[in-house]
């Protein structure tokens, strides 16, 4: 059984036949447009359940796409934007789109974001667990791929944020750098362990002092973990 249709459209096929590897592969249909004219033809043919929108395109622009659906449809729409075109990102959410990607991406940010706006739209034919760990003045959502300090969404790269949420899913447990790298790399990462201080160390950029009950703590000689204070 499909989970339902997305339609992707972006003048880049390579980055189209990507998001077909990606997206197929959770199961769901999918269907691919080049240009604006195209997006709104089989936006009418195919009633997707949700559609992937670049914003630079030829022929009709993806804001102008995005208005011309909101006039009869409020089918879900992620744009896709370059890094950097802030004015046209939040151009796009007042225009009526739910999320935004920004380019590049990871295959798990993409998957992760499809999943939280069908399931916030009502669209996620399939039920899925909500991984989520909370702490004071700290959540950690890895179904959305959201880091929220006091509230404010932090802007975290998915691995920063698949770091912190497997420290602190266990919390007071020591990882070595090798179980990390194992664990949230995975074994088909050939990296070095400097590469797990890399990504701490960014962490704390973002954490450091923001509550006296929780924190990020190196055991020397060891490795790293989420020390959380009764």
């Amino acid at each position: 059984m499909t989970k339902g249709k997305i339609l992707v459209v972006d003048d880049d096929k390579n980055i189209c036949e990507l998001l077909r590897l990606y997206i197929e592969k959770e199961g769901y249909d999918i269907e691919i447009a080049n240009d604006g004219q195209e997006a709104l033809t089989k936006f009418k043919e195919v009633q997707p359940d949700l559609i992937m929108l670049d914003i630079m395109l030829p022929i009709h622009d993806g804001l102008y796409v995005c208005r011309e659906i909101r006039k009869t449809s409020q089918v879900p729409i992620i744009m896709l934007t370059a890094k950097g075109e802030v004015f046209d990102k939040v151009l796009g959410l007042e225009l009526g789109a739910d999320d935004y990607v920004v380019k590049p991406f990871e295959a798990k940010e993409i998957i992760a974001r499809i999943k939280a706006v069908l399931r916030r739209t009502g669209g996620d034919k399939v039920e899925e667990e909500i991984k989520l760990v909370k702490y004071d003045k700290l959540s950690i959502n890895l179904t959305n791929y959201e880091l929220k300090v006091n509230g404010v969404q932090i802007d975290t790269p998915p691995k920063e944020l698949e770091l912190i949420y497997h420290l602190a899913s266990n919390p007071n447990r020591v990882f070595t750098r090798d179980q990390l790298l194992d664990e949230v790399w995975g074994f088909d990462y050939y990296g070095d362990s400097r590469t797990v201080d890399v990504h701490v160390k960014r962490l704390r950029e973002k954490l450091e002092g923001v509550s006296d009950k929780w924190a990020l703590k190196t055991v020397w000689g060891v490795g790293y973990k989420f020390e959380a204070k009764d």
